[in-house]
């Protein structure tokens, strides 16, 4: 008997019904990355239409853009290791209003009291702060390509002197960046639009305190991300004798942005193995950063110093032009030609053997109040050397032609320190002579920009006097023919060019009117 067995038969298909579909799949991490890049984005706009970020933005970026239009004398020559330090106050106010509206925007949803309907959002709330830490990276960006183009119009003069440094380039736009990360990290540690504005006033105050720590030589005070002053106050000095860890302090502040940023997703609720390894490495270079800032040698530093102060022809280079020799520190040899402009131009009035006495032209710096500080530099003693300082162009050349000619009429400068005679008129005429505006330089190198009465006359160290007598000598003698003063200085030479030879002697020598008023040389 045969038996027989019956397949379960399935229902026959429908062709209107769809097969059953499967479960939808979990968003891949590329579909959540481009999320955050989109909030991120979203964010950037929505801080771009902030008042105070947009005023500060603003006014940020019409400085920058003065700054490279203006043009002035000692701009045709930057000091490269100072405009490095001068793009990093520019960018405070601005990173002040981001870290304020920051903050604003990550505490948007608790203040208009959506908080639970962000809870069954897709993206987890950590993402969402990571969209906000995100949103400032452009203002860095911006920022960066503005200091970026500071230094570059700078460093492309023919007149440019020195280097710059990376780090100190790096503090501006990462001083930017850390605003915008502490605005976000206190809306996670304390809810409350005043926790903002509390920090900025104590920040401020920390700044300050940290500031005057690394003018008084503290390490500590290099703990701050933001130090004011950067030392731009004061002359010029080499780079090797500045003494900024700027390097490690970019270190530093970049590692520390990374750090608050990833303590600011741990607090809300990013605790995965990502946030927490590029915490861990952040904290490392951190702290990297805080121990590298630390001076290492600093007697080494003070006696290079001392040694660039005292006695810098040990760690100057010289080159000869005409018999004359230029020595100045390495970072300045590019501007040795234009004092060879000077010396040439103040030679070629004067007369005798002085025309053609070779001399030597010394740069000199005096950073025994430190390099934040301004100092006169003493006049010298050493027969036919002319001291020269850091900073040149503009104002800067007249009164290095003074200092020339004191030392081509007088012999040194320090004769020029009591000098109330003939020899003062002929030291202004040297310096003003060859001068194509003559009177207006005159002005510009007397204290109180006038060209009448007594008053005192810059040069590179200890100025020069002149009584009101002088001043009227000086003055007729500018509104002469150059070739007929001239002419009579180099043929009373001798008479001009002696300590016993008065003021009004000097002007019969010249052909000009001698001045009613009586020599008075306390003045």
């Amino acid at each position: 008997m045969e038996s027989s067995t019956e397949l379960p038969q399935s229902p026959p298909h429908s062709p209107s019904q769809s097969p059953p579909s499967s479960p939808p799949s979990s968003p891949t991490e590329a579909r959540r990355a481009a999320a955050v890049l989109a909030l991120a984005r979203f964010e950037t706009r929505e801080l771009f239409l902030q008042i105070p970020v947009l005023f500060f933005l603003a006014l940020y970026i019409a400085l920058v853009v003065w700054r490279l239009a203006h043009e002035e004398g000692m701009n045709d020559f930057p000091i490269l290791n100072m405009v490095d330090r001068d793009t990093q106050e520019s960018p405070l106010l601005l990173g002040i209003a981001l870290l304020v509206c920051v903050n604003s925007a990550t505490l948007r949803s608790r203040k208009n009291g959506t908080v639970q309907q962000f809870d069954v959002l897709a993206m987890d709330p950590w993402r969402r702060t990571l969209a906000h830490v995100l949103s400032v990276v452009p203002f860095a960006a911006l920022t960066a390509v503005a200091v970026g183009a500071e230094f570059t119009r700078a460093a492309l003069k023919p007149g440019a002197i020195g280097h710059g440094s990376f780090g100190e380039l790096a503090l501006g736009p990462l001083s930017i960046l850390a605003s915008g990360v502490l605005g976000v990290l206190l809306a996670r540690l304390a809810p409350s639009p005043l926790a903002a504005m509390v920090f900025v006033v104590a920040g401020y105050l920390l700044v300050i305190t940290a500031s005057a720590s690394v003018d008084e030589g503290g390490w500590a005070g290099w703990l701050s991300p933001t130090i004011f002053g950067a030392d731009t106050n004061g002359d010029p000095v080499p780079s090797d004798l500045i003494g900024r860890p700027a390097a490690w302090h970019a270190l530093y502040v970049a590692a520390l942005c990374v750090l608050l940023a990833c303590a600011a997703l741990l607090l809300s609720g990013g605790r995965n193995r990502a946030v927490k390894t590029a915490g861990a490495l952040a904290l490392a270079a951190t702290v990297a950063g805080a121990i590298g800032q630390y001076p290492r040698d600093a007697s080494a530093l003070d006696a290079a110093r001392r040694t660039a102060s005292e006695t810098p022809q040990k760690v100057q280079s010289c080159t000869t032009y005409d018999g004359s020799t230029y020595c100045s520190f390495p970072e300045w040899s590019v501007v040795r030609s234009d004092w060879a402009d000077v010396v040439d131009r103040v030679q070629s009035l004067a007369g005798g053997a002085a025309a053609k006495a070779p001399l030597t032209v010394r740069q000199r710096v005096d950073l025994s109040g430190g390099i934040e500080s301004d100092s006169t530099l003493a006049s010298s003693a050493t027969p036919q050397e002319v001291t020269v300082g850091t900073r040149w162009g503009g104002n800067r050349v007249p009164e290095f032609a003074v200092g020339v000619a004191s030392v081509v009429v007088m012999g040194t400068e320090a004769a020029a320190l009591d000098a109330c005679d003939a020899r003062n008129v002929t030291t202004m005429w040297l310096a003003l002579g060859a001068d194509p505006t003559p009177l207006q330089t005159f002005k510009n190198l007397r204290l109180d920009d006038s060209t009448e009465g007594s008053g005192v006359v810059l040069a590179p160290t200890n100025p020069l006097s002149l009584t009101a007598r002088q001043t009227a000598v000086v003055r007729e003698l500018l509104d002469r023919p150059r070739a007929d003063v001239t002419a009579r200085v180099k043929a009373h030479w001798t008479e001009l060019t002696s300590a016993n030879t008065t003021t009004a002697e000097a002007a019969k020598l010249l052909g000009v009117p001698v001045p009613e008023e009586a020599e008075k040389c306390e003045e």
